[in-house]
């Protein structure tokens, strides 16, 4: 019988903010967490560590538009309303909420990809990632976009990947509750192919030859040996690629041979090795 009894009792809950204005960007003056002051009975008072509910209450924000402060003691009759029927708040501590106000301000920034993707052997990513939207519109406080140059995905996890993902991706929620982002998520195209091995023989390019010198380079041409996707393995030749090496090393560190060095190559491609790594060379002044 005892148990069956009303009593009141304290739980902590968290706040979730409805109504928000839309034309001010709000930032609350105190935690997110209030205490309720709860009737209920002795089975909930027994059970309350237990199982806190409600574990979030949803509060109005729309008298925010002529004020900045929020009372609990207006929206008792519908905080109420969402807990269950034999739970009534009393009281909330603190009953009054305080919110600082600047002017709501928008931006656009691109969106990045967060993804772990593992591919089948001989499987990879065969041209850009597309992203629909590529850009999302964020709002709030000027001096907290300032800060904002990029805004995440979730994370995109596909294991043995062997064709081509399309899917739906959810944006990363934002912390800052006086920030909001459109849209919530983007389409995401990740063109995935089978990767087979190319080699192609490369003429050298001399860079920071100043002085006009004959240099002769031993060999020639080097071989990059590279993964290419099957769709694009006849698309790729030696004008998709360019190999250099610098005179600044035989002139700065006196190298006797020069380092090759690849300095244009497809995003698609992966090179494996290059052949020679190394070149003789022979100036005649």
């Amino acid at each position: 019988m005892a148990l069956n009894n009303k009593y009141p009792y304290t739980v902590k809950t968290v706040l979730k903010y409805n109504s928000i204005p839309q034309k001010k960007a709000f930032h609350p003056l105190q935690s997110d967490t209030v205490d309720l002051e709860v009737e209920g009975t002795g089975w909930q008072l027994l059970f309350s560590r237990l199982r806190i509910k409600p574990q979030a209450i949803a509060i109005s924000l729309e008298k925010l538009n002529n004020r900045n402060f929020i009372l609990f003691s207006e929206q008792l009759i519908n905080v109420n309303n969402q807990l269950e029927t034999s739970q009534r708040i009393i009281s909330v501590k603190p009953d009054t909420l305080y919110f600082d106000f600047s002017q709501k301000t928008v931006k656009r920034v691109p969106v990045t990809l967060v993804s772990g993707l593992n591919f089948a052997k001989q499987y990879g990513i065969s041209s850009p990632i597309e992203i629909t939207p590529n850009y999302v519109t964020i709002s709030g406080p000027e001096q907290e976009l300032e800060k904002i140059k990029e805004w995440k995905t979730d994370s995109l996890k596909v294991e043995d990947v062997q064709s081509t993902v399309k899917s739906m991706v959810a944006m990363n929620q934002s912390k800052m509750k006086n920030v909001s982002i459109f849209p919530s998520s983007v389409e995401v195209k990740v063109p995935v192919d089978e990767f087979t091995e190319k080699v192609l023989e490369v003429p050298l390019k001399i860079l920071n030859n100043k002085e006009y010198y004959n240099i002769k380079l031993y060999p020639k041409k080097v071989k990059i040996i590279f993964l290419v996707a099957l769709s694009k393995y006849n698309q790729v030749n030696e004008e998709f690629i360019e190999a250099v090496v610098d005179m600044n090393e035989w002139k700065d560190h006196k190298h006797n041979k020069l380092r090759v060095r690849i300095v244009r190559f497809p995003d698609f491609c992966k090179v494996l090795h290059v052949v020679p790594e190394k070149v003789d060379f022979i100036i005649e002044k």
